[in-house]
């Protein structure tokens, strides 16, 4: 198992470095909105963008520049998202990784770029310009917090985490940092997510690994079913715990690491979600394939009335059971169970009684879980959201302005 690292983060594993500073993009000069993470060593890297046919100048940047699987830094702005800008998007992505990677003797292909923040508008690039000798000078292995925090856009807090195992008989670590609140939907969300390890891996199993993680987390969270343009978890390792890289152990243990680094972060955003009160886990099981239990589980997330009715603490199974139905999976209602709070609300075709004060008062709690038993199957799945408030309504009706 994993072991968790108090105040871990993408520079608690061996040779990584990070920083954050205000260049300029936010007005706010005490906000942070530049972060760069640097590895000591060259790196083997992989990514997973988002799946939305609209894509940012970073993206085809860092495509690009991982075609070999290497990489050695990744620097990051928040507050725009360097997205439908045309030519000049491309070139100011490209010149990002061009600043980056003078100071640290490194090529510009050897770094990897991310924005985040508002679309369409072209990048202050003189404000980058400036600020990146600054981030620069401030890189250190403490400064995975503040690389963190430059990161945020709408996020009410930073987001890290990082666990220590061992393969064998050697110990390695996995941090990650991540932001995200808002347009979070399945297939990923607006979030970027750096992940970093001191194990040893080739490019192309690493890529499946961070694939089979993301797959199992990321893209299993939704705040509101809008999927942005910049969504990227990038993943380097750079070897320096001395582990065997050929290990069937490694491989096994460094997955663990991986996907646990990533639930953490998705469930936080998903606990971030724009004026959000609560997280909502939903379990779906006896489901006849993955596929099915994922879909009826994104269907119950992303139905409004239901998200409006935890955050009213209204334990309406009706809501839950529509959302259910009209999934598209084959199912039969009168063998359909649901659980709120661990409570029994329907089965056999009926809602059940209950104590509605007693369950509502349950609702109060920050994690609301609600479990789906479709009696179908044996596959299962677990997706996180979170409620919605008239707070996000009122965080997105004046987003630019």
């Amino acid at each position: 198992m994993p072991k968790s690292l108090d105040q871990g983060g993408v520079t608690t594993p061996r040779g990584f470095q990070a920083a954050g500073v205000h260049a300029g993009v936010y007005s706010d000069p005490d906000r942070k909105d530049l972060a760069l993470v640097y590895s000591e060593i060259p790196a083997s890297a992989a990514a997973v963008y988002t799946s939305n046919r609209v894509q940012a100048a970073p993206i085809a940047v860092d495509r690009q520049h991982l075609k070999d699987g290497l990489a050695r830094a990744v620097i990051l702005n928040s507050g725009n998202a360097n997205a439908c800008t045309g030519a000049q998007g491309l070139a100011d992505a490209r010149r990002m990784c061009e600043l980056a990677g003078q100071p640290l003797g490194i090529d510009a292909d050897e770094v990897l770029v991310c924005s985040t923040g508002l679309i369409g508008a072209t990048l202050p690039m003189g404000a980058i310009e400036g600020a990146v000798p600054a981030v620069v000078q401030a890189l250190s292995p403490e400064g995975g917090g503040d690389a963190a925090e430059a990161i945020m856009t709408t996020d009410t807090f930073a987001k890290s985490c990082a666990v220590e195992l061992e393969a064998d008989g050697v110990t390695f670590r996995v941090g990650a940092m991540a932001k995200g609140a808002a347009m979070i939907a399945p297939n990923m969300a607006t979030m970027l997510c750096v992940v970093t390890t001191d194990a040893a891996m080739a490019p192309a199993p690493l890529k499946e690994i961070l694939a089979d993680a993301v797959s199992r987390t990321f893209n299993c969270i939704t705040v509101d079913g809008d999927m942005s343009t910049n969504d990227t978890v990038l993943l380097l390792a750079n070897g320096l715990a001395g582990t065997k890289p050929g290990s069937v152990q490694l491989r096994e243990r460094l997955s663990n690491g991986v996907e646990w680094v990533c639930r953490h972060l998705a469930k936080a955003i998903a606990r971030d979600g724009e004026g959000a009160t609560k997280l909502i886990s939903i379990r779906v099981k006896g489901a006849r394939t993955d596929l099915e239990a994922r879909t009826v589980g994104l269907s119950v997330a992303n139905s409004n009335l239901v998200k409006t009715a935890v955050f009213g603490r209204d334990p309406n199974w009706g809501r839950i059971l529509c959302a259910v139905g009209y999934s598209g999976v084959d199912l039969d209602p009168d063998r359909v169970e649901v659980k709120l709070c661990g409570s029994a609300i329907y089965s056999g075709g009926v809602g059940l009684d209950v104590d509605a004060e007693e369950l509502a008062r349950a609702m109060e709690a920050d994690e609301v879980p609600i479990e789906i038993d479709l009696s179908t199957g044996s596959s299962t799945a677990e997706i996180f959201t979170c409620d919605l408030t008239d707070e996000y309504v009122r965080l997105n009706a004046e987003y630019t302005t």
